[in-house]
């Protein structure tokens, strides 16, 4: 067989393995991220219907909820705006 019908032949099968590597490392990647944000919700929101809520959105959308989740609430309270002690009027 010649050289160049193999790698002629040899090309597309070479191009769906590294598509599908890459897929199943993507797919790896946001599982590992929709397990982090169901942890950071469970052990770091307050107690309260906010928590269920957060926890729900997380699980049943599964990446798409702890994308939300990660911009709506876990970025602010690492900023430390969350649980702030409220200062009196002056």
């Amino acid at each position: 067989m010649h050289p160049e019908l193999l790698v002629t032949a040899l090309a597309p099968l070479i191009v769906l393995v590294v598509l599908y590597g890459g897929m199943c490392m993507f797919g790896m990647f946001l599982f590992a991220f929709w397990i982090w944000m169901i942890i950071d919700c469970a052990q770091n929101e307050p107690p309260g219907n906010d928590k269920i809520v957060w926890l729900l959105i997380v699980i049943l959308l599964n990446w798409i909820g702890a994308t939300i989740y990660f911009f709506a609430r876990r970025r602010d309270r690492t900023k430390g705006q969350f649980f702030k002690p409220q200062s009196p009027p002056s």
